[in-house]
């Protein structure tokens, strides 16, 4: 395909996977069947929570969050993705590049957030029991999922209206599938180091201190965990974080691999592959641990199969 003829000032040519042949539609096939399966195992566990009782608990109230995010994540990505691997590159208005360049960054600082939030619950589950319930009222669950959303939200619009003044001269190529910052500030032909500063300082919020503060709630849980007096109490209690203990370490390896590596010594091949592994394969395991892991979430979700059948 002629780039030079698909191309304007006001649109940007995504590559995608070039070099692969007729192998890019079994690339499209994988990519749909493990998106399919996503979606739909998050509609699996998302379900249950609402109609069951028994998971009506805060756990689940910020699960059913987390990966309601985690869908919003693949729907963000992926469809623009397919269409680029069936098309052999595509063009991609500059308006909505930017705008999935937020939507996914909002989307990612949410997620992170929203983990926190699940180690902070299980803190209090296993380090305060006595006080768990009166300090996890319906209410401050709600002022937590709604803190989550709003800063996640809010804090890239600062991004944003960087990517709003970036300048893109002549015929714009990038050599991946989808808006990621990256890519944006290789192409783009305008100064750029305000973009680079702010992506570094929000960082430290929406990455690092997230983090850092679900690093500590572990800490306290390891803590309390080996101050209990017999073996059943401390396999019932650590138990009870295994699973999000897991996610946490999936979703976080991801971002490190993915955003916080040097890519001088990565391809541009492999700098993809590690976004498919960010964008595609994390939110596949994350249901997939959940449903494996946690018993009575497993429990509910046959319960849910059988009463479809």
């Amino acid at each position: 395909m002629n780039i030079e003829n698909v191309t304007t000032e006001d649109e940007i040519y995504f590559l995608g996977f070039p070099g692969l042949g007729d192998i890019r539609f079994l690339l499209f096939i994988l990519i749909l069947l493990l998106c399919t399966v996503t979606v739909l195992l998050d509609g699996m566990i998302v379900t249950p929570m609402q109609t069951r009782r028994s998971l009506h608990s805060p756990m689940y109230f910020f699960l059913k969050n987390f990966l309601l995010s985690e869908m919003c994540l693949v729907v963000i990505v992926v469809p623009n993705m397919l269409y680029i691997i069936w098309m052999d590159g595509a063009t991609i208005s500059i308006t909505g590049c930017i705008t999935q360049s937020y939507l996914f960054v909002s989307t990612g600082s949410s997620d992170c957030y929203l983990l926190t939030v699940m180690s902070y619950d299980r803190y209090l589950a296993i380090c305060k029991p006595l006080h768990y319930h009166t300090i996890m009222n319906r209410t401050f669950q709600c002022f937590l999922v709604l803190f989550c959303w709003m800063l996640g939200f809010l804090l890239p619009l600062i991004t944003l209206s960087f990517l709003a003044l970036l300048k893109f001269c002549g015929r714009n190529v990038i050599d991946h599938y989808f808006c990621d910052l990256a890519p944006l500030m290789d192409t783009a032909c305008s100064d750029t180091t305000g973009l680079q500063i702010d992506t570094f300082v929000l960082s430290i919020p929406m990455v690092a201190v997230p983090f850092l503060l679900t690093i500590v709630s572990y800490m306290c849980i390891s803590v309390a965990i080996l101050r209990m007096p017999t073996i059943s109490s401390r396999k019932k209690a650590f138990s009870t974080c295994s699973t999000h203990l897991l996610v946490v370490s999936l979703s976080y390896g991801a971002v490190l691999i993915n955003y916080f590596t040097p890519v001088s010594g990565h391809s541009m091949a492999t700098n993809k592959m590690l976004s498919v592994i960010f964008t595609v394969i994390t939110p596949l395991f994350n249901p997939i641990i959940y449903c494996l892991r946690n018993q009575e979430m497993h429990a509910a979700i046959c319960s849910y199969i059988q009463w479809w059948k």
